[in-house]
């Protein structure tokens, strides 16, 4: 269906001017490889999400756990945090090396093209980046250099687009990452109030400065990644409920797709039905009972 916004990089022709000889022929995706973006700046945003979280797990442990007298606060404070925090990277890792819905690259052939069986007048996208007949609310990623079903942005946090299929395991991410910074800001309020209160040679095995220095980097982190990642999480939820991705919110493209209730929206990218595994990264969600596609005529 052809949006009355223009869509920027993207060229809209009639089907018999698609000229597919001009395409090389698709490349074969095998669904065993695992989907990485070779991005430089991506893979080190990478890293340093992990090392952060590896530092905050530092400094939860060793100055604030493991020092206190009280083994139920270590027991549960420790078992929360650190399960927040496995769940947090384990999203991370979802969303990093999950296919986020590229379209196949270079499909655009005379073969393909014939197989969709086009009406007369029939307008249809391909873009001339990667040579793909593009489905519609698919935009490129000039960073992942693929058509991204229901692209919402590139995230270099994750070092990935942000789409169709993998938009479940970054909200998660942002959730995971606002709880155990919140988590970690309480602990280092009450660990400050103890350690006025008693002597700070009792409360840590480092010294008071060393202390002094690896909570506050800590309270800043946590203060820092809570506001950020609760923003994302708000967005992405509201994306979600209102079924309109950045990109288009961004490019103000009417809606040409049916209207479902925020319910029903929620489940296309959470899964059907309604379980505990909305929270788990580990579940891919089952989209057999959404249809992304349905579109307004």
């Amino acid at each position: 269906m052809r949006s009355p916004v223009p869509r920027f990089r993207d060229v809209e022709r009639q089907g018999s001017n698609l000229q597919p000889e001009q395409c090389v022929p698709p490349c074969h995706d095998t669904l065993n490889t695992m989907w990485f973006i070779r991005d430089a700046c991506g893979i080190a945003c990478a890293i340093i999400t992990w090392l952060l979280v590896f530092y905050a797990e530092f400094v939860v442990l060793f100055i604030m756990l493991l020092p206190s007298k009280s083994l139920t606060y270590t027991v549960i404070n420790g078992t929360l945090f650190h399960g927040l925090a496995f769940l947090a990277l384990a999203s991370h890792f979802r969303a990093m090396c999950t296919d986020p819905g590229a379209v196949p690259k270079g499909n655009a052939t005379k073969e393909y093209i014939e197989s969709l069986q086009l009406k007369p007048g029939q307008v249809v996208y391909k873009c001339p980046k990667c040579c793909s007949i593009k489905p519609d609310r698919a935009h490129h990623c000039s960073v992942c250099k693929r058509c991204i079903r229901k692209m919402d942005h590139h995230c270099p946090w994750v070092n990935n687009c942000v789409g169709e299929n993998n938009q479940k395991y970054f909200v998660l991410f942002t959730m995971y990452i606002a709880l155990i910074s919140l988590h970690a800001l309480v602990m280092v309020v009450f660990h400050f109030l103890y350690c006025f209160e008693d002597d700070w040679t009792k409360c840590s095995t480092f010294s008071p400065p060393a202390t002094v220095i690896l909570l506050i980097l800590l309270c800043f982190e946590g203060l820092l990644f809570l506001i950020f990642t609760s923003v994302m999480f708000g967005t992405q939820v509201h994306s979600i409920c209102t079924d309109e991705t950045g990109i288009e919110q961004l490019k103000k493209e009417e809606r040409r797709w049916a209207k479902k209730t925020k319910w029903m929206n929620m489940k296309a990218v959470f899964g059907h039905p309604f379980s505990i595994a909305w929270f788990n990264p580990f579940s891919t969600p089952d989209h057999g009972k959404a249809d992304p596609y349905q579109y307004v005529v």
